[in-house]
């Protein structure tokens, strides 16, 4: 059985589904009360926390 090459729209069909599905994997939606809770030690918790202490102190 020969391999063929996809065609220019299904190559295009491929490259987005796959962008897509790692855009998903990235997507860090998290919503108040939901059970995906960032965990304390999480560089994301450290990084608001002191964005917050650098905005109470600027006012």
């Amino acid at each position: 059985m020969a391999v063929t090459r996809l065609k220019r729209k299904d190559r295009r069909n491929k490259t987005v589904s796959r962008l897509e599905v790692q855009h998903l994997k990235l997507a860090t939606n998290l919503e108040l009360g939901s059970r995906s809770k960032e965990k304390a030690s999480s560089q994301v918790v450290k990084n608001r926390a002191i964005i917050a202490e650098l905005e109470k102190a600027a006012k």
